[in-house]
């Protein structure tokens, strides 16, 4: 067995001798190998080359208080990862930092009258230490927090290079509006119509605001999710491919004519996934909001429309898109003109179409698509069926047909059943007459990166009234947030740094004359977009990172997060990776090789809430069982990604184990390196099977079941000791060795302590992983069950490379087939060797 001892220390001496039974001492225990880790280094890479190098990386902390049960799971799954790796020969990084910036600490810190930074790094220094407490294999010399100036210096840096590659940009649009935070959000960070922080209900604003251009980015973001399959979740990759929702099908262009007979310009262009259906287009929409409107509106008409607009800015995006809700609208009073047979059908505003999702505007086809049909039945508009499904005519049922079919009334399809070919002959007549072309469109928009608060990363920006936007030199970052102690945070619609006239008046770094600094703040998701490069390099100067060290490192080899982040962060920091890529700083284009989603722990069936009542303090349950009962327990509970209800789980059960498993540690009599091979063949068997198949589950992460072997293992050592061979046999010490090292995956505060009883030098961290002997896998006998008439009637213990022959005459042979078959022939015998026989009775 490749256990490789070292010099064996003396015995501890300050427990008693086995005439007492040792009892393990989880608080001593954790104290002691907390200070021993931090002298020595224990988990800091070598990074010298000796070894190949891995990279687990954890889900990047927010410093909202102390750790929580959520953090247990978490932190533990990539814990059991790192340590595994680092026991397999690996040279491992698992660094820690803070994501501590962001809207909580703003408001935490306002309702408390506190400052923001205050608040924060005191919560860093509760989290570290309790980090610390919970026995994680992190490297604490690549520390960061995003709310450094050291860092945020590079978060600037990379929004300028971002900007010089037409990838930062500023805008005038719609945007989500958060009331009660006073800030917008991203798409991305509404959830259902509702602000992801707060749960308050997002409104909509038209503001000029910086914007990450990443849909410049939305087809390789699709494409390369091909290379992350089996090593992402599925459902993660689904859920980023439905956030980036690719499309095909064709702009069309709609002329539009006035009340007077005249015809705008330039026509609208409107996207489609049906244009084939465009013989049935019989009226037009466009949101109420958006510019293009105010523009067709005619004037007799503005009234209404003003009026109509002031009421759609109350309801939601996701109120206005409900197939549920009624439908308004208002006639603009003028036409738009179909481009295929040149049909003038009426132009409408509608509060279900959107400014900020294609141009704005919508041609409405009611007998195909539901929320159409039901805005032209409230509006007596035409209903003209261009596909025929075989359903009912919609203008009479009421349930629109959006299905393939049949195409009528369209004269350039009639009699054609294809929708490929129906859609190919109208983009092709929409080119040929200049009126339209096939095209690709997306559900994914811009990142919209202005927030309206003080704690985050000031965008390097200098507007000036002669240059206009003026970058800050390169030479002059960090723009360091001003201290602001002492002045009103409390958000009010605008950034407090406004307010702030000594920091927002400069020169222009252009032309030298007055000028002011953009008083928006970032998005803390840009922060947490390239963190993990930063790890690489803690403290580097040159750069936001050295390009070799993240050669070296990168991409990670494992990554650990909750599923919640899967649109937010994982998408944004694939992203970054590619821009990185493109600017020739890091050579591939995916961060994370594998991606590992815990679930929560929940508590009486429901997320854990002070007003329920319900909640579990894990400082407190750390206080009465111990750091390694409560780790234990929580990768116990069942496979990483499934929640765990903490009223189902018993961490004094895992106490209880875990005093088991040191008592064996502390009961083996033979010497550290006593040769195994003479030792009881059977434990001998069952240890090595345990490693093989220990080993199998943690590749294939099922980390529960893993401690199930375990447990099975220490029962087997135990009966070993207890009625068979004894304690001195060197089969028991290969046994607890083999339990010592897995063990400390999960547990290591009392792994450490058997290691030391065993008589290994410290830490069991430095041992190496065990590797299975073949030999001692292959089973001296199976057991084959022979049935007759599909009923068990034998069981026979037979060698594992019986022949399919041999075996089906010592199963005709069993006294107990005899029996069932009470002297009828024998028909047919199915043998699957070895380990089945079927018999059927003629």
């Amino acid at each position: 067995m490749p256990l490789l001892p070292r010099t064996a220390p003396p015995r501890r001496t300050d427990v008693t001798e086995q005439t007492e039974r040792r009892v393990y001492d989880a608080a001593a225990a954790q104290e002691r190998w907390q200070a021993y880790w931090a002298e020595h280094g224990t988990f800091a890479p070598a990074d010298d080359g000796s070894r190949e190098r891995r990279y687990v990386l954890d889900m990047f902390p927010y410093p909202s208080g102390d750790l929580h049960m959520g953090h247990a799971e978490a932190f533990v799954m990539g814990d059991v990862v790192a340590r595994r790796l680092k026991l397999q020969g690996y040279d491992v990084m698992h660094p820690i930092g803070w994501d501590s910036f962001g809207l909580p600490a703003e408001n935490a810190a306002i309702q408390r009258g506190s400052h923001p930074a205050d608040w924060t790094y005191a919560n860093i220094e509760t989290q570290a230490r309790s980090f610390k407490r919970y026995g994680l294999s992190l490297d604490w010399s690549r520390r960061l927090h995003t709310s450094d100036p050291e860092y945020y210096r590079w978060t600037q840096w990379l929004f300028l290079r971002f900007r010089e590659r037409g990838l930062a940009y500023r805008k005038d649009s719609f945007v989500n509006w958060c009331p009660t935070d006073q800030t917008v959000l991203a798409n991305e960070q509404v959830v259902q119509g509702l602000c992801e922080r707060c749960g308050s209900v997002v409104t909509k604003r038209r503001l000029n605001q910086w914007y990450y251009k990443i849909t410049e980015y939305a087809d390789r973001l699709l494409d390369d999710m091909a290379s992350l399959e089996g090593g992402w979740p599925e459902r993660v990759l689904t859920m980023q491919r439905n956030w980036i929702g690719r499309s095909e099908g064709a702009y069309v262009d709609f002329a539009i004519e006035r009340a007077d007979g005249s015809r705008r310009s330039t026509p609208v262009r409107v996207f489609t996934t049906r244009p084939d259906t465009l013989y049935g287009a019989t009226f037009f929409l466009v949101a109420p909001e958006s510019d293009l409107a105010a523009e067709l509106v005619d004037e007799s008409r503005r009234g209404d429309l003003e009026a109509y607009v002031e009421r759609t800015q109350q309801a939601t995006e996701i109120e206005r898109q409900s197939t549920e809700r009624p439908k308004t609208g208002v006639f603009l009073g003028v036409h738009a003109v179909n481009p295929v047979n040149d049909e003038r059908i009426p132009v409408w505003a509608a509060d279900y179409v959107l400014a900020d999702y294609g141009t704005g505007a919508v041609m409405a086809v009611p007998a195909h698509d539901q929320r159409d049909l039901d805005f032209a039945r409230t509006f007596d508009l035409p209903v003209r069926v261009v596909v025929d499904t075989g359903a009912e005519d919609p203008a009479v049922t009421g349930v629109a047909t959006p299905g393939d079919g049949r195409y009528v009334a369209s004269p350039l399809l009639e009699g054609l059943s294809d929708k490929a070919t129906g859609v190919r002959t109208i983009v092709e007549r929409l080119e040929a007459d200049g009126r339209g072309e096939g095209a690709v469109t997306y559900r994914l928009r811009d990142w919209l990166l202005s927030r309206q608060r003080f704690w985050g990363c000031p965008i390097p920006i200098i507007h000036c009234p002669s240059c206009g936007e003026v970058p800050v030199p390169d030479d002059q970052l960090p723009v360091r947030l001003p201290d602001l102690r002492g002045a009103d945070l409390a958000p009010k619609g605008t950034s407090p740094l406004a307010a702030a006239t000594d920091w927002v008046q400069v020169e222009c770094p252009s032309c030298g004359g007055s000028a002011n600094r953009d008083t928006d703040t970032m998005d803390t998701f840009v922060d947490s977009s390239w963190y993990f490069f930063r790890y690489c390099s803690p403290g580097y100067e040159g750069g936001p990172f050295d390009p070799e060290d993240v050669r070296r490192w990168m991409p990670v080899a494992q990554y650990v997060g909750g599923v919640e982040h899967a649109i937010l962060h994982l998408l944004y920091m694939r992203f970054f990776t590619k821009v990185l890529h493109d600017m020739g700083l890091v050579d591939f284009e995916e961060p994370m090789r594998r991606l590992l989603n815990q679930g929560q722990v929940i508590n009486q069936g429901k997320a854990m809430s002070k007003s329920l009542g319900n909640g579990v303090d894990l400082g407190a349950q750390i206080d009465q069982y111990g750091v390694d009962a409560i780790r234990t327990t929580v990768v116990f509970a069942g496979p990483p990604e499934d929640d765990i209800d903490w009223a189902d789980v018993s961490p004094a059960g895992s106490l209880k184990f875990l005093q088991r498993a040191y008592r064996l540690a502390d009961d083996v009599a033979s010497e550290p390196g006593t040769d195994p091979a003479g030792g009881d063949l059977e434990l001998r068997r069952t240890t090595h099977r345990c490693v093989a198949e220990v080993t199998m589950l943690l590749e294939d992460q099922r980390f529960n079941v893993v401690v199930a072997r375990v447990m099975e293992l220490v029962n087997a050592t135990r009966k070993a000791i207890d009625s068979g061979p004894g304690a001195a046999d060197p089969a028991v010490r290969e046994a607890a060795e083999v339990v010592t090292v897995v063990l400390s995956l999960v547990a290591p505060y009392v792994a450490e302590e058997m290691w030391e009883l065993l008589g290994h030098g410290p830490s069991v961290a430095e041992a190496s992983w065990p590797v299975a002997d073949p030999a001692l896998l292959v089973a001296e006998s199976v057991t084959c069950v022979v049935q007759v008439k599909g009923k068990v009637r034998g069981r026979l213990q037979v060698p594992p490379t019986i022949g399919e022959d041999e075996l089906r005459e010592l199963a005709l042979a069993d006294p107990g087939v005899q029996r069932a078959l009470a002297g009828q022939a024998v028909g047919k015998v199915i043998v699957r060797a070895p380990k089945l026989v079927s018999i059927v009775p003629a």
